[in-house]
C-alpha cells in the first residue's frame, strides 16, 4: 500500500504535533526546587530551633491517634523514628532526608510536598531560611 503526498503530509503534521505535545507536557512537569542553602547557625537543637517551625507547619497533621502518613512530628522521638517506609530525618544528611525534600518540593510528585497547597490546616510552605536551618539541624546530627 502506498500513500499519496496528502496522506503522507497529513502523517507528518500528526506526528509533528504528537511530538510537540508529548514536549509541552514534559515541560508542564514540575522541576525540583533546588535545596536551600544549610543555616550557617551552629548548636541548632529540635527543642529550640525546629520544634517551632514544625509545630507552626506540621504537628496539625503529623500528630495525633492518626497522623498522616503515620509520621509523628510532634516529637523528636517521633521524627527520627520515622514511619514504616523508613526514618524521616536521616542525621547528617539533610539531602537525603524525606522532610527536606517534601518541604524543599524537590520530590517529582506534588502529593509528597509538604505542607500540601492547598490544605486545610492552614499550613504554609517553609520559607528558604526555615529549610536551611532545618537543614543545619540534620547536617548536625538532628539533636
Amino acid at each position: 500500500m502506498t500513500m499519496n503526498l496528502t496522506q503522507c503530509t497529513l502523517a507528518a503534521v500528526a506526528a509533528a504535533f504528537s511530538l510537540a505535545l508529548a514536549a509541552s507536557a514534559q515541560d508542564a512537569q514540575p522541576s525540583a526546587a533546588p535545596l536551600p542553602p544549610a543555616s550557617t547557625r551552629t548548636g541548632v537543637t529540635y527543642a529550640t530551633d525546629i520544634k517551632p517551625i514544625f509545630d507552626a507547619n506540621c504537628v496539625k497533621c503529623h500528630s495525633g491517634d492518626k497522623p498522616k502518613a503515620h509520621l509523628h512530628m510532634d516529637s523528636l522521638e517521633g521524627i527520627l523514628k520515622g514511619n514504616k517506609w523508613g526514618p524521616a530525618v536521616k542525621a547528617g544528611d539533610a539531602a537525603n532526608s524525606i522532610v527536606v525534600k517534601a518541604a524543599a518540593h524537590q520530590l517529582k510528585d506534588r502529593d509528597g510536598w509538604m505542607p500540601p497547597i492547598p490544605n486545610r490546616a492552614g499550613a504554609k510552605t517553609l520559607t528558604p531560611e526555615q529549610i536551611g536551618l532545618v537543614i543545619a539541624w540534620i547536617n548536625q546530627g538532628a539533636k
